[in-house]
């Protein structure tokens, strides 16, 4: 082989290894955006009831969660026939805000929610369980009275969440948790504007009194919740602050038009409608006056005080929030999105 083709060969085997390199590493890339897509198993999915329950006693569990939370009034609600199962105190299910039974992006989800926990909770200024999320959102969300730790009903709902976040890659974890991000506006949130808002793209699933609109089978609950009034989460809950409601209104609403990545509403519509949301009527909880032992964890958008700052209640409640958020930064060093 002469000089002119021996360089042509090396020239050839260098641009072969540069395209093997190239592979290897865009394989590389690849599997560490998503690992589960090189696993035998394929690309990891959302658990199904239909096809993914196990057998016997572990998959009536699973069951029985899948009804606690789907159909609560019925199963642990209102509308139960064992008084002593009645832990719920409103026609709401579990399922109206995790939506699709706790599977849907930007709609807090429960898919792979239990490898979170134990986790640190301002509200109670301690490290939480699984179970005191759960009862967290039994006495407010649904405005009724904690599930015994050992009861039946706790350990279903467990293991329901646990069966939807089996083998759930730690890529994915994030992607399935909370809600979307919303950006503050900079005045207060303006109440005609989120009742107009509220007429264009809420009452016809909710109703002009905020009353949602029931299932065929009322023991079941409703099929569009109740935004306000006295069968809806009391004020003590998350969704009573105007910062979560508007995350959740922005990943998820109008049902069915919006979806996390793929919004309807603006974040500045997001805010005015959830502001007017939070001005009507709502059961009280007692005692959200001992919410969050270390006040400087309160959320900037929590409504009742008290507050370790000098902001309004108005404010609180309303805006505008980046203020107190710029306060909470300078004063304790805590970058506040809530």
């Amino acid at each position: 082989m002469d000089v002119s083709g021996l360089v042509k060969w090396l020239t050839r085997l260098t641009g072969v290894l540069l395209v093997l390199v190239i592979i290897v590493f865009s394989l590389f890339t690849v599997y560490q955006v998503n690992p589960d897509l090189f696993s035998e198993k394929g690309p990891w999915k959302v658990r199904s009831l239909e096809s993914d329950l196990p057998a016997g006693a572990k998959g009536q569990l699973i069951r029985y969660g899948y009804y606690l939370t789907a159909e609560s009034p019925k199963w642990m609600g209102p509308q139960v026939v064992d008084p002593s199962h009645k832990f719920s105190g409103n026609n709401l299910a579990c399922k109206n805000c995790h939506l699709n039974n706790g599977t849907q992006e930007g709609s807090a989800s429960w898919v792979g929610v239990t490898k979170r926990y134990p986790q640190f909770r301002g509200r109670e200024n301690k490290t939480g369980t699984i179970e005191d999320r759960i009862n967290g959102c039994m006495e407010r969300s649904m405005n009724g009275k904690p599930l015994p730790e050992d009861s039946r009903q706790m350990k279903a709902i467990v293991a329901y969440m646990e069966w939807l976040s089996e083998d759930i890659p730690d890529s994915l974890i994030k992607k399935y948790s909370g809600f979307p991000s919303i950006t503050p506006i900079p005045e207060a949130a303006d109440l005609t504007k989120g009742k107009l808002i509220y007429e264009r793209e809420c009452l016809v699933c909710h109703g002009e009194g905020g009353q949602g609109v029931w299932l065929a089978d009322s023991t079941k609950g409703y099929q569009y919740p109740p935004l306000w009034g006295g069968d809806t989460y009391n004020h003590g809950a998350g969704m009573n602050r105007v910062l979560t409601a508007a995350a959740f209104i922005k990943g998820n609403m109008p049902f069915g038009q919006a979806q996390a990545g793929q919004p309807k509403l603006s974040d500045e519509e997001a805010i005015h409608v959830a502001a007017y949301l939070a001005s009507f009527e709502r059961p009280l909880k007692a005692g959200t006056e001992n919410d969050y032992p270390d006040l400087v964890l309160k959320p900037v958008s929590t409504p009742y005080g008290p507050w370790p700052d000098t902001f309004p209640a108005q404010q609180h409640k309303y805006g505008p929030f980046k203020p107190i958020m710029d306060y909470y930064q300078q004063h304790h060093s805590l970058s506040k999105s809530k």
